[in-house]
């Protein structure tokens, strides 16, 4: 299989490049820079869409990037990075002569309303209520295709929570303070903390980019279906807290409280560490997927080579 990947030079793209290749697929990922194994977005507007059974878009500036200030002209970034990119390859995927069978976006969990109570599945209704959510709105819109063309491609929606992985993610910032015993919940800490390791990511969408069965069962839906990309276990940030520390042997005794996460960060980005939402994968258990870490220690054992 032929697969294209926007984005697949960042952290998760990288993780899911190594899980195709290992799987004998080929890969090519749109970049903005050239080199082999990829091509440039440029080329992709104005030379169509290579041939290719599968697509993923992955592309976007970095939320968390500590290099950026929280301003309108990062806001800015975050919504064009995120949806010309989409747009570009729905665009492309509708103007082939011969679309892929599979077209794989990645958005988030921002859509779902944080809330102690409250439990989301993939069939809970939501609209938009901040910043984040209008974005993911936007996101999933752009990735639509026509009519014609959704009879043909199989489209998928995955919304991850928190990934963690070694090379990159949240925990690149978060492991250097608990090193150092300086780590420590973030806001109350009671928050839900909805999270995935980037290996079960990867492994979520190679699995959405599966061609239908033969003859399939189904024609493609009009409408994505949509998988919430987290792990099984509900946790908070102060479990996560709480057992990142103890892997690591370092005392976890220094919250971070809310309006200093606000000052750093601007209060519509903190708000995705210091509020949470309860996201339960019901469809992505019910398609089958195989969890390699569906719980905290498993994972952060992985990533912190206890």
């Amino acid at each position: 299989m032929r697969v294209l990947i926007g984005g697949g030079s960042g952290f998760v793209g990288r993780e899911l490049t190594r899980l195709l290749r290992d799987k004998g697929h080929e890969v090519t990922v749109i970049s903005r820079q050239p080199g082999p194994g990829k091509i440039t977005w440029g080329e992709l507007e104005s030379g169509g869409l290579p041939p290719c059974e599968g697509a993923v878009n992955l592309a976007g500036e970095n939320l968390m990037n500590p290099l950026r200030w929280w301003n309108e002209s990062y806001k800015k970034d975050l919504f064009s990075s995120r949806i010309d990119t989409t747009k570009t390859l729905a665009q492309a995927i509708a103007a082939s002569p011969s679309p892929p069978h599979s077209w794989v976006l990645v958005s988030g969990v921002a859509c779902y309303k944080p809330s102690l109570e409250a439990q989301y599945t993939e069939d809970s209704e939501w609209t938009p209520f901040d910043l984040l959510s209008q974005l993911v709105k936007e996101w999933e819109a752009a990735a639509c295709l026509p009519e014609n063309v959704a009879k043909i491609t199989k489209q998928v929606v995955i919304r991850p929570g928190a990934v963690l992985g070694r090379d990159g993610g949240a925990m690149k910032q978060m492991l250097l303070p608990f090193w150092l015993g300086l780590g420590g919940t973030l806001g109350s800490g009671s928050q839900p903390f909805p999270w995935i390791h980037v290996s079960d990511l990867a492994g979520i969408i190679s699995r959405a980019l599966e061609p239908p069965a033969d003859p399939p069962a189904d024609p493609p839906s009009p409408v994505p279906q949509v998988f919430n990309g987290v792990a099984p276990a509900l946790n908070t940030n102060y479990e996560f807290t709480k057992e990142l520390g103890r892997i690591l042997r370092r005392p976890t005794v220094f919250p971070v409280p809310g309006f200093v996460m606000n000052a750093l960060m601007g209060s519509e980005r903190a708000v995705v560490l210091t509020q949470g939402q309860k996201v339960t994968p019901k469809r992505t258990l019910e398609s089958g997927f195989q969890y390699k870490y569906p719980d905290l220690t498993s994972a952060l054992k992985e990533i912190v080579g206890s």
